[in-house]
């Protein structure tokens, strides 16, 4: 789940043409002379004709696939829509027996790479319900649509290469490689680019197998993890209660304050107990606006949007683990209505008018739109929590 969403964020609107300079695509001729012309390269790449031939019989072309892919629809529910479903209580009680059964496995992991263990399970239940639902598709199939597609050819090519340097590597066979239809694999659904770099065999068979091996599956997390910048012994994200005082334009992921200077401003532990008043760096996150939850987030969050760079979908998992470890529910407060997909859209072709980097206009409320929308609330007075709402929208359409 973790690269959809973060494909739907990044590529609505993606150019074809910029695709077909990057890489041999459909542009060059048909399906079967494109495969034969990768296939050769492959060959050249250090890729035998053994894999070669063992991978053929599932290297066809599916249209499918690539409708899929140009008719997703971005990621528009609010973090409480999607926290209520996705942070459910089975997924909190599942991760915490995983815990207790695999506990020599996490303890392993903690001395090796310093990742807790709730992290690893809340990824784990988010994006497989650990290991129960890795898609239907079948890899290669899918990512040599992709590659032979022009919109994104030049990223599935090397992803290609990469699913059968799994192959050759002897990690997986060809005709157990299902999962997403965008080519994610394994239980906490890697890229086989990711696959290949950072899975470890945690097991000891001599595979690194992230289908069926719990083991291979927590070791090879935690080791992306790390590779993504994990810092051993910090914390991810902390629920606070914040003052109707706060001065709203320091709730910004690129504004980082001592913990020390948070307390100051009267942001204290959601039941009210002090934080503590240190130098830890921490930003604080309205992820639904100054009326709704509040978190304290360090360093360790900019993790969380490298696995998948939806505000949206990083709360979560970072909220999923952190009641994993056993922090209360958060407090929901009384945001206010979420504006719809096409308002969201009109308010950002709006900002984009008015000078502002929103990214794509798309109706998807990333963190580009957040920083523009910051903006807007300064022009108009507004407390500048980056939250859009129908107040914003409606000065902004009256122009005062």
């Amino acid at each position: 789940m973790h690269r959809l969403l973060a494909l739907a964020a990044l590529l609505v609107g993606a150019c074809i043409a910029v695709a077909a300079q990057a890489a041999p695509c459909r542009t060059g001729g048909p399906y079967d002379k494109w495969l034969a012309d990768f296939e050769r390269e492959a060959m050249a790449d250090g890729i035998s004709q053994r894999t070669i031939a063992a991978t053929a019989p599932y290297l066809s072309y599916d249209q499918r696939i690539v409708n899929i892919d140009r008719g997703q629809r971005v990621f528009t529910q609010t973090f409480l829509e999607f926290s209520d479903r996705m942070a459910a209580a089975y997924r909190i009680q599942m991760g915490a027996a995983k815990i207790k059964t695999y506990a020599p496995v996490f303890a392993r992991i903690d001395q090796q790479y310093g990742v807790p263990a709730p992290v690893i399970v809340a990824f784990w239940g988010l994006e497989s319900d650990f290991g129960a639902n890795m898609g239907k598709y079948r890899t290669l199939s899918s990512i040599a649509s992709l590659a032979y597609d022009c919109r994104r050819a030049d990223r599935f090519r090397g992803q290609l290469v990469d699913a059968l340097r799994l192959i050759e590597r002897g990690d997986l066979r060809p005709e157990e490689m299902i999962g997403s239809w965008a080519g994610e694999l394994g239980q906490t659904q890697m890229m086989p680019s990711e696959y290949f770099k950072y899975a470890v065999d945690y097991d000891g068979d001599g595979k690194r197998n992230l289908l069926r091996s719990a083991p291979d599956v927590l070791g090879s997390t935690a080791n992306y993890l790390v590779g993504l910048g994990w810092r051993r012994g910090e914390p991810w994200l902390t629920e606070v209660r914040v003052p109707a005082s706060m001065p709203w334009d320091q709730a910004d992921l690129d504004i980082q304050l001592p913990r020390a200077r948070w307390t100051a401003l009267g942001v204290t532990l959601a039941d009210g107990r002090a934080l503590p008043a240190d130098n830890l760096p921490a930003s604080l996150l309205l992820p639904m606006g100054r009326l709704g939850p509040a978190f304290l987030v360090y360093r360790n969050f900019q993790v969380y949007l490298q696995w998948n760079n939806s505000l949206v979908y990083s709360t979560t998992a970072a909220y999923l683990a952190s009641r994993i470890a056993g922090a209360p529910p958060l407090h929901r407060g009384t945001p206010p209505p979420a504006l719809s997909f096409a308002e969201v859209k009109a308010m950002q072709g709006m900002l984009a008018h008015a000078g502002y980097d929103v990214g794509a206009i798309d109706g998807f409320l990333g963190l580009k739109t957040r920083q523009a929308v910051k903006a807007m609330q300064i022009k108009y007075g507004l407390p500048a929590d980056s939250y859009p709402t129908a107040d914003l929208l409606l000065r902004m359409r009256s122009g005062h």
